[in-house]
C-alpha cells in the first residue's frame, strides 16, 4: 500500500512539473506574437515620422508667402505637489548664451523675449476679438468717438474658400467686452465701402493674378493728431499693388462729424488717395506695410522701409511726396545703430525685416509726473516691426519696438533688445501684429509712457486677438543709439 501511494505521488509531481513547463512556453509564445520587437517598433516609428514630414501644412495669408510654424514636443515638468519619492524633478535649464540658437520651449521665452501682460484681463493674457459669425484676420482697435465703453474694431474678412480669393473686404463695427472677456461686435459687422481699383497691365509674371483683385487688403486703422485714417493695399496706378489712405470717418457712421470738413486734419485724404514714392526710388511690384507718422509740427510723412535701408518722404495732400529721401540725411548715424542693434539675419534668403504696425507719438515720462511736458528730447515716434523667418512652408514673426526722433531727419533713437512675447500665446501659434492705438477714449496720436496701448494681432490666419499693455512695457530693454 505504501509503495503504491508513493508511486501515485511521484506521478502527480511529474505531471505538475510538465503542466507548468507547458504553461510558461505557451505564455512566451503568445508574447512573441502580441508584443512588437524593438526592430518592429523602430520600423513603425520611422514610418510615422516619414508620414509626418511629408504632411502638407496650411499656408498663411498675412504675408502671402508662408505658413504657421510647428512646435516641438514640450518637456513636461511635474508640479511639486504631484511628486512622489521615486520621481526625480530636474532643475530648470540655465539661460542660453546670447548668441546661441535657442531651442523653443515654454521655459525659454522669459530669457529670449520681453513678455508683455494685459492690464485688464484677470489672468493677464490676451483676449479674442470677434466679428459675429464672420471670420476675420489682421484686426485693428480704436477708441469709440463718443461711448467710453465701446471701441471700433476693423479686420479683413477671412476668405476660407479658394474661389473667394479674388474678393476682399474690411469688416467694421462698434464693439464691447462680453462677460467672457471677448471684444465683440454689438451688431452684425458692416463691410467698409472702399471701391476697387485697377492696375491695368502692371501686374506681370507671378503677380499677374492680382490683376483680378477686387477690394482692399491688410488695412491699418489708426488716429493721427486730429483724425482717424485707414491705410490699405489695393491695385496701383504706378505699380501692380500699392498703398492707399483715406479719412476713416468717410467710411462709417462716425457719430461726430463736426470737424469732418473743417480746415484741420479732416481735409487730408478726404477721398481715397494712393501714396506715392519719390521719382528717384523705384517701386516694387508689391508695396505693403508703409506707415504714416507726424512730426512735432503735425506734418505727415510716409515711412516706406526700415530694411535694407530706411526711406522717408513728406506727404502732400494728393499723395505725392517730396523729392528728398529724408532718411539719407540720418543714414550715417542710423546705419551704425542698425548694424549694432537690429536682429541679426542668419539666412539672408529666408529672413527679413518687415514694417508691421502704424505709428504713435510717445513722451518718455509719466503723465502723472510733475513737469512731464512733451519736447523734442523726450518725445519720439514709436513703431513695431517684425523679423520674419521663412523656412519652406513655415514662417514665424518676431515683433520688435523701435523709437525714432520726431524732428527731421528722424534719426533712430532705440531698438528692442529682445522681441515681444504676448502672455497667453503658445509657441505653435503664428502671431502677426497689425496695429496699435491708445486705449483711452479721446486719446489720439500722442501719449505717455504710463498710458495703455491696444495691440491687435492675427492668430494663425484664422482668428483675431488683442492685448492692452502699458506703453512702458513695450520699451523695456531697449538699446539706445548714440548720435554724434
Amino acid at each position: 500500500m505504501l509503495f503504491r501511494l508513493a508511486l501515485k505521488l511521484c506521478f502527480a509531481c511529474v505531471g505538475s512539473l510538465l503542466f507548468t513547463a507547458f504553461f510558461i512556453a505557451a505564455r512566451n509564445t503568445r508574447r512573441q506574437f502580441s508584443e512588437p520587437s524593438s526592430h518592429g517598433s523602430r520600423l513603425r516609428n520611422d514610418i510615422v515620422m516619414e508620414n509626418m514630414e511629408s504632411a502638407q501644412l496650411p499656408g498663411e495669408s498675412s504675408d502671402s508667402q508662408s505658413g504657421r510654424p510647428t512646435s516641438p514636443f514640450w518637456e513636461t515638468h511635474v508640479p511639486l505637489e504631484d511628486v512622489t519619492p521615486d520621481v526625480q524633478v530636474r532643475p530648470p535649464p540655465p539661460p542660453p548664451a546670447p548668441d546661441s540658437e535657442i531651442t523653443q520651449s515654454q521655459d525659454f521665452h522669459e530669457f529670449t523675449h520681453n513678455e508683455i501682460f494685459s492690464v485688464s484681463t484677470v489672468d493677464h493674457k490676451y483676449f479674442l476679438i470677434e466679428f459675429g459669425i464672420q471670420e476675420a484676420i489682421n484686426p485693428n482697435i480704436i477708441p469709440h468717438p463718443q461711448s467710453n465703453d465701446k471701441w471700433i474694431i476693423v479686420a479683413q474678412k477671412r476668405n476660407s474658400h479658394p474661389l473667394d480669393q479674388v474678393f476682399h473686404a474690411e469688416l467694421a463695427c462698434a464693439a464691447t467686452y462680453r462677460m467672457d472677456g471677448v471684444l465683440a461686435c454689438e451688431t452684425s459687422p458692416l463691410i467698409l465701402p472702399i471701391a476697387a481699383t485697377r492696375s491695368g497691365e502692371r501686374c506681370k509674371n507671378e503677380w499677374a493674378p492680382l490683376t483680378l483683385n477686387i477690394g482692399p487688403r491688410d488695412a491699418r486703422v489708426f488716429y493721427g493728431p486730429s483724425s482717424p485714417y485707414i491705410i490699405y493695399g489695393s491695385n496701383s496706378q504706378y505699380t501692380c499693388f500699392g498703398q492707399w489712405v483715406v479719412d476713416f470717418r468717410t467710411l462709417v457712421d462716425w457719430w461726430d462729424t463736426s470737424n469732418l470738413l473743417s480746415s484741420g486734419g479732416g481735409r487730408i485724404f478726404h477721398t481715397p488717395t494712393e501714396l506715392q514714392r519719390q521719382a528717384s526710388s523705384p517701386y516694387a511690384e508689391i508695396e505693403k506695410n508703409w506707415f504714416i507718422f507726424w512730426d512735432a509740427n503735425e506734418q505727415p510723412y510716409v515711412h516706406y522701409d526700415i530694411s535694407p535701408r530706411r526711406s522717408i518722404a513728406q506727404i502732400n495732400v494728393d499723395g505725392s511726396v517730396g523729392a528728398v529721401d529724408l532718411a539719407v540725411l540720418s543714414a550715417p548715424d542710423d546705419n551704425k545703430c542698425l548694424l549694432k542693434y537690429m536682429p541679426k539675419m542668419l539666412d539672408v534668403g529666408n529672413e527679413f525685416i518687415h514694417q508691421a504696425t502704424n505709428s504713435l507719438s510717445i513722451t518718455l515720462c509719466q503723465r502723472s509726473e510733475l513737469g512731464c511736458e512733451p519736447n523734442d528730447s523726450n518725445t519720439f515716434v514709436l513703431v513695431i516691426f517684425h523679423k520674419k523667418v521663412h523656412r519652406g512652408l513655415l514662417s514665424t514673426y518676431e515683433p520688435y519696438a523701435m523709437l525714432f526722433r520726431r524732428v527731421s531727419p528722424f534719426q533712430i533713437h532705440g531698438v528692442s533688445r529682445k522681441p515681444l512675447w504676448i502672455h497667453g500665446r503658445s509657441h505653435e501659434m503664428m502671431v502677426y501684429l497689425t496695429s496699435m492705438n491708445w486705449k483711452s477714449h479721446g486719446q489720439k496720436y500722442h501719449g505717455y509712457s504710463d498710458d495703455v496701448i491696444f495691440l491687435a494681432f492675427g492668430i494663425d490666419d484664422e482668428r483675431t486677438g488683442g492685448i492692452d499693455v502699458l506703453a512702458s512695457d513695450l520699451l523695456k530693454d531697449m538699446d539706445l543709439c548714440m548720435h554724434d
